[in-house]
């Protein structure tokens, strides 16, 4: 039985656990997949996490064998004494939120994702609800806080559409940084992707994922973004044949991609039994598709330059 302070489960609970060493709740937290780490930061500091009984505060750690609480509800850990990687790519339509609930009550990213014993699937960053794309999910909080930490500089690529005149000068002060309400901000790169006159379409590519980041830089020169979806998160790419609403998950070469990209070793994908592998299929053909999508037989992209960048797709003016 472990004791009333956090990290302090008796030595046979530790063990059995497979971890015997305290470590940061959040991250710990993470590993089992009970969200991910900035997530589980908030409500530590908002008084929601409990460790034996204790709140704990994110500097605190703690071993699999200690009672965790969140809202006064027991959480199960067993996840975290051996990591669970897998990735999900989903195209998210317009109108969902990428909350796992919503007061509104609105639909969420979450709503049709396959679900899970002992784990759970975590988002890798957020989409507003009027732009679509390239979300990820996955059930390691270590891969998903690596993903969107501002310090791995993980580039983010979106096709936009602007309404109103942009000319060059507008371009390179978007290259050069502009000052946003939050600090300072800019594309790494442009790349014109087609439209004439006022509705023109563009590729950028962003080194971080503030809120409403995309919009807002267009907005602060005068111009209205009419359309936004997110085409690439690293080295994923969103592939055509995956129609709005449903979702894929990635093979081992994948994983070990996106990992590798943020400095993780590779984690096995655990195989499927036939029985589960019919569960998955039947889950992820009950995701409702969306019309509007363009159908093809490729294969989902995957980068293999060392930078992350995307393939070459046009000649780009700027950049990094």
């Amino acid at each position: 039985m472990a004791s009333d302070q956090p990290g302090a489960g008796s030595a046979n609970q530790r063990n059995k656990a497979g971890q015997d060493t305290p470590e940061r709740i959040q991250k710990l937290l993470a590993r089992a997949g009970v969200g991910s780490r900035r997530e589980i930061e908030g409500w530590m500091e908002s008084g929601r996490v409990r460790v034996n009984g204790h709140a704990v505060s994110p500097g605190d750690k703690a071993t699999v064998g200690d009672r965790f609480e969140l809202d006064g509800k027991r959480l199960d850990v067993t996840g975290a004494a051996e990591t669970l990687r897998r990735v999900l790519i989903y195209n998210k339509p317009e109108g969902e939120v990428t909350s796992r609930k919503d007061p509104e009550g609105r639909p969420t990213v979450f709503d049709h994702l396959p679900r899970l014993k002992d784990h759970r699937w975590i988002s890798i960053g957020r989409l507003d609800i009027n732009t679509t794309g390239l979300v990820l999910f996955t059930t390691d909080g270590d891969l998903a806080n690596r993903l969107m930490h501002p310090s791995n500089e993980i580039d983010r690529e979106y096709a936009v559409r602007v309404f109103g005149e942009v000319d060059d000068a507008m371009i390179e002060r978007l290259l050069e940084g502009v000052l946003l309400e939050d600090g300072m901000a800019k594309f790494s790169d442009i790349s014109p992707a087609g439209g004439s006159g006022l509705n023109r379409w563009f590729h950028v590519t962003l080194l971080e994922g503030r809120n409403r980041e995309v919009r807002r830089l267009w907005e602060s020169q005068g111009v209205k973004v009419s359309r936004l979806k997110r085409v690439r998160y690293g080295p994923i790419f969103l592939p055509s044949r995956l129609t709005m609403g449903k979702w894929e998950e990635l093979d081992q070469k994948a994983v070990d991609l996106l990992s590798k990209s943020v400095g993780l070793d590779s984690v096995a994908i655990p195989a499927k039994t036939p029985s589960q592998k019919a569960a998955h299929e039947r889950q992820r053909r009950k995701a409702p598709a969306r019309p509007g999508q363009a159908k093809g037989a490729k294969k989902w992209q995957v980068d293999d330059a060392p930078s992350g960048r995307a393939k070459p797709r046009a000649p780009k003016r700027g950049g990094h």
